[in-house]
């Protein structure tokens, strides 16, 4: 199943081709390989002062099923439905203080961000689906994963293959059903001045 966006420019087909799907095939792994190539791609991000604030935690099904069961049970209900036939969780984290100086990186969770959309978007060319979630207990998630203070619990992503639609029931699949839409662009781009539509 393929939901690629529809956009009012041409954009990389690997843009267009990532989505958050919640349909995993549990009976396919990820191997060493492809989680070290998606750990390249977030390494590889920019960041304020090249600080490289985001920190992960990988939980794959497939070489630590204790590591991954944590992390699942920090999840609501409502995404360990789904999340339950993804072979990778990740727990991802950013460093509130800067390394030079320890002082406040306001700017840690924004580069985290970015690190973690280029994740995804490797995912997407390795013909693996990620979808990041803010469905989980970060309190449960900090003491499992014994994550010092400073670093700021940020979401959980699942990694996998996807699943015929078949193998979702219920909201998760009237959600993955669902088209894809994003808000018109002059409501979110601005053309040299705040509310001034660029298109």
């Amino acid at each position: 199943m393929k939901k690629p966006a529809i956009t009012q420019e041409a954009i990389h087909e690997v843009i267009a081709n990532r989505w958050s799907g919640r349909a995993y095939d549990a009976s396919q792994s990820v191997s060493k390989e492809q989680v070290i190539s998606l750990l390249e791609a977030a390494r590889w991000a920019p960041s304020c002062f090249g600080d490289e604030p985001w920190r992960y935690v990988v939980c794959n099904k497939g070489d630590n099923m204790q590591a991954w069961q944590t992390a699942f049970d920090c999840l609501v209900p409502g995404n360990q439905a789904w999340v339950v036939n993804a072979p990778v969780l990740l727990l991802i984290c950013a460093d509130t203080l800067f390394r030079h100086n320890d002082k406040p990186n306001r700017w840690a969770a924004y580069d985290t961000g970015a690190s973690t959309e280029n994740l995804c978007l490797q995912a997407t060319a390795l013909g693996l689906m990620a979808h990041q979630m803010g469905g989980f207990d970060a309190d449960k998630a900090r003491q499992a994963f014994k994550v010092p203070e400073r670093f700021q619990i940020m979401a959980m992503v699942t990694v996998g293959y996807q699943a015929p639609i078949e193998s979702v029931t219920g909201e998760a699949k009237e959600r993955e059903l669902a088209a894809r839409s994003r808000k018109p662009l002059g409501e979110l781009f601005f053309n040299g001045a705040w509310d001034n539509r660029i298109v």
